[in-house]
């Protein structure tokens, strides 16, 4: 099986906070070899207007993929994750993320279906602040690749 089509339309909550840290902006700035200050020093980060060092935009999918693990390990989802291909990425980003943010998230299952003996499921996370205020929304699209013949 790919997928259980069921699942379109399910929400999955209870994704923990995720504490965002210098450390982890650094590091995750270092393996996308981006040179911006404004993700590395604070002082520029401050320069520029923010409270503290600024995520770069793809950083969203460390929170994203947290809570899209949610769905992929739902058994009621029926994913063969050893099969799953990621198709497609997408954010809107509402503010940046910057150090210090608590961040929570929701996975919303937007579609689900069997196509050729493959599995499609679109997740969308919604990534929120401790205010609940809107900071990215992760549209992704994976497939879940059918089992050979024998």
């Amino acid at each position: 099986m790919g997928v259980n089509p069921q699942i379109a339309g399910k929400t999955y909550t209870g994704s923990p906070v995720y504490e965002v840290g210098r450390e982890k902006i650094r590091e995750f700035a270092q393996a996308i070899r981006s040179t911006d200050p404004v993700h590395t020093d604070p002082e520029a980060a401050r320069a520029l207007g923010y409270p503290d060092v600024v995520a770069p935009p793809t950083f969203a999918i460390v929170i994203a993929q947290r809570c899209e693990g949610l769905v992929m390990t739902d058994p009621e989802a029926g994913i063969d994750y050893s099969r799953l291909v990621h198709g497609e990425q997408k954010f809107t980003h509402h503010r940046p993320i910057v150090a210090g943010d608590r961040l929570t998230s929701v996975a919303h299952v937007d579609d689900a279906r069997m196509m050729a003996g493959n599995g499609r499921v679109v997740t969308r996370i919604e990534i929120t602040d401790a205010a609940g205020e809107p900071v990215a929304t992760a549209v992704s699209m994976v497939i879940i690749r059918a089992e050979e013949q024998a």
